[in-house]
């Protein structure tokens, strides 16, 4: 981290400051930023930013072998394949901790990684809403690969849209207006004119997909994806839904749901890397570690952290009915090196990914950040913590 640029915006910080920046970026959608915003960007070096970087090439490099749709074809549950497919995941993000080696250097270490869509609407406002109420250096950019914002909205809406028309193309998401991210829905509006629909709201006729419109019935052509399977199916328990996506339809989507699985916890064990923490489906392990607690134990199927067992013991690995559902993940142990106006914050920094049509492989253009003081990253670990929440990289 910067530690020039994290002085310099510490001496600049008041409060009030603070709460003028949040009142503005509320503003813009009123109501609709549910989780909470850190007081700080991140202040990301040369360095820092190539060693993600680094890894992240490598797993991309992995995803375009001609084996890794083999490899990886069992990380799609049983019932959840959905028809007709795509070459290329549209969207990757891969999530790094900030971490100490063994010699005392900051460096990444990465969590997880995931073909699906993030907060690629909300993410330039937020930037954009920093550098308006904070002292930001001009040398210093939230976006990559060299591109600034116009460029990055335009690459959104075309990966998004492709040949399509902002009419024939949706944001697809169950129950958007109680998702606890749905400000990036409509900041995706605001970017590249799609509308967001409620899976409920979808009408079907023989094969092809509709929705209503100012009392209009238009026909889907391409889907924006953001439907998560695994909260989808516990829903789809309670309630009967009116489109199975698992049947026939003739849409396009971005990216296809297949992505999320085989770019996921799934493909970890598959990553030779530094930055990669060492991981083994737990089936496959015939001799575990002398010292568990240096390991975690994930379930496969699972989003947002949930079934994640910190601190494993003996009984949590006997305990284990489907081990071929389980990884075993070398624990990373971020640090504690964002300083702020009281005790430091730790970070997890996501590195976000498009692949347009054409393009022989993706590339890195926005990112995210998150601040904890708790036990993990999220917001069930970090009440009455100030200086936590989402937030956003500045690279050097």
């Amino acid at each position: 981290m910067v530690n020039t640029e994290r002085e310099n915006f510490l001496k600049s910080f008041s409060t009030h400051r603070y709460e003028e920046f949040l009142n503005s970026l509320n503003s813009v959608h009123p109501g609709e930023i549910e989780f909470r915003v850190a007081e700080t960007p991140v202040f990301v070096g040369k360095e820092f930013k190539e060693k993600m970087l680094d890894a992240c090439e490598s797993i991309i490099d992995l995803v375009l072998d001609e084996n890794f749709i083999s490899k990886t074809n069992e990380s799609i549950p049983e019932g959840e394949k959905v028809q007709g497919n795509s070459s290329f995941p549209h969207m990757i993000a891969f999530d790094f901790g900030i971490c100490k080696s063994a010699n005392g250097e900051t460096e990444p270490r990465l969590i997880e990684m995931q073909g699906f869509p993030t907060l690629f609407g909300f993410q330039p406002l937020l930037a954009k809403q920093y550098q308006q109420h904070f002292n930001i250096p001009e040398n210093f950019s939230p976006f990559l690969s060299g591109i600034k914002e116009e460029e990055y909205k335009n690459k959104l809406t075309q990966t998004i849209l492709g040949k399509h028309t902002t009419e024939e193309t949706i944001l697809l998401e169950i129950f958007p207006k109680k998702q606890k991210t749905r400000i990036d829905f409509y900041c995706t509006e605001d970017i590249t004119g799609i509308k967001t629909v409620c899976l409920t709201e979808l009408i079907k006729e023989g094969n092809k997909l509709f929705y209503i419109s100012s009392g209009r019935k238009i026909r889907i052509k391409r889907i924006y994806n953001r439907i998560i399977f695994d909260e989808l199916n516990k829903i789809a328990e309670k309630d009967k839904l009116p489109v199975d996506l698992t049947s026939d339809i003739d849409v396009e989507w971005v990216p296809h749901p297949d992505w999320f699985y085989r770019i996921s916890k799934y493909t970890l064990p598959f990553i030779q890397h530094p930055y990669v923490p060492a991981t083994y489906f737990l089936n496959e392990v015939h001799q575990l570690p002398t010292a568990l607690s240096n390991f975690v134990l994930k379930p496969l199927f699972s989003f947002a952290g949930q079934g994640v067992i910190i601190d494993v013991k003996q009984d949590d690995i006997d305990s284990i009915k489907n081990p071929e559902q389980w990884i075993l993940q070398e624990k990373v142990e971020y640090a504690a090196v964002i300083k702020t106006t009281n005790i430091p914050s730790k970070a997890e920094i996501r590195i976000m990914y498009l692949w347009e049509e054409g393009a022989k492989r993706p590339i890195p253009v926005m990112n995210l950040a998150r601040l904890s003081k708790g036990k993990m990253i999220g917001v069930r670990y970090n009440e009455g913590h100030d200086w936590v929440g989402g937030s956003v990289c500045f690279f050097e």
